[in-house]
């Protein structure tokens, strides 16, 4: 197969033995069985997969799972692989963040390939396959493009995961884990998505490769993967939070709130708000234009960035615009906290 071009049937029987479905038991009848898919990533036995697939599984302090479940009533990790083999798994890491998690089984199926990860994500127009457990359906294969790459999901208590592939392959409940799928030029599949999420009819969406390279490695390595944060709310600069805030063009993001953290004492929240074309418009805060020398015309631009190119602890330079003009200011970086200590936050204002 040439890049691009689809031979389904030998797409599918050269992914197929790399994906998995997942399976949470629990013995709390309110809870039940959960499923999702996953695929291969190493020959270790290492298996990708959502972080809301495996959230049902028992936590150690650390908010982690930890070895092969015991009879104590805890919940289960079983994955049932293409050819019919069932394997317990034990889980490795997550990143609600991201909505990534790592699972591990011994004695992978011989059958079982890893699937590459591409280097680089996808284009609009690429023709791609999902693969997974739709509504309990193993070995499950849906196709279609990308229909949109840059994309921003929201993950709970106003944290968003940036840089996301849309898709119109359908993506159904039970998909969520499996990889979305692309050919090389060479005529290698590689995966350029782990499917997440369906918004509507023929919108689906899956977390770009550029993210797993990012998060992945970490979770194979310590089991959790840490992000660094500004500790800042913040919201697009559109033409009508440019009009309230006398701006003379829209771009960047406002600062809506400064948290306790890195940003403290550096940059400025909103005081007060005003309505424009019917609707309350935070005032006030200090518009971020550039971290780092990278221009950011977007929340999803500032968050992808933090992401993919930067690490807790390191600095990082800010170019802010203030009513006296353009400056600098310099923030050594924190740590993003669990999701779920934020309340949630409406509209579209994100926690950076």
């Amino acid at each position: 197969m040439s890049e691009g071009e689809f031979h389904y049937t030998d797409l599918y029987r050269d992914v197929v033995p790399a994906v998995v479905s997942i399976y949470v038991d629990a013995p709390d009848a309110r809870t039940g069985r959960g499923a999702g898919s996953g695929f291969v990533y190493d020959r270790t036995g290492h298996v990708v997969t959502n972080h809301h697939v495996v959230a049902g599984l028992a936590r150690d302090g650390a908010g982690r799972s930890r070895g092969l479940p015991d009879e104590s009533g805890s919940p289960t990790l079983e994955i049932r692989f293409s050819d019919g083999d069932w394997r317990v798994g034990r889980l490795v890491g997550t990143d609600p963040y991201t909505d990534l998690a790592v699972v591990a089984v011994d004695d992978l199926p011989a059958a079982a390939t890893p699937l590459p990860v591409a280097s680089t994500n996808p284009a609009p127009g690429q023709p791609v396959a999902a693969f997974g457990n739709p509504m309990g359906l193993d070995g499950t294969i849906t196709t279609g493009i990308v229909s949109g790459v840059s994309r921003t999901m929201p993950v709970g208590g106003g944290f968003t995961i940036p840089d996301v592939v849309q898709t119109d392959a359908p993506i159904n409940p039970g998909n969520s884990g499996g990889p979305l799928v692309a050919v090389t030029a060479d005529g290698t599949p590689e995966v350029v998505g782990v499917n997440r999420a369906r918004s509507g009819d023929n919108i689906g969406f899956a977390i770009s490769p550029a993210v797993v390279a990012r998060v992945v490695p970490d979770l194979l390595e310590t089991g959790r993967c840490e992000h660094a944060t500004l500790r800042v709310t913040t919201l697009d600069v559109s033409p009508a939070v440019a009009d309230a805030n006398d701006l003379t063009e829209p771009g960047g993001v406002l600062v809506v709130d400064v948290r306790e953290g890195p940003a403290s004492g550096v940059l400025g929240g909103c005081h007060s708000s005003r309505r424009v074309r019917g609707r309350e418009v935070p005032v006030g805060g200090d518009v971020l234009v550039g971290i780092d020398g990278e221009d950011i015309r977007s929340t999803e631009e500032l968050t992808s960035y933090l992401l993919t190119e930067t690490w807790p602890g390191e600095t990082a330079e800010l170019t802010v615009r203030r009513p006296a003009g353009e400056t600098r200011e310099t923030v050594q970086l924190g740590t993003r906290i669990d999701p779920g200590e934020n309340g949630e936050i409406g509209g579209r204002i994100a926690v950076q």
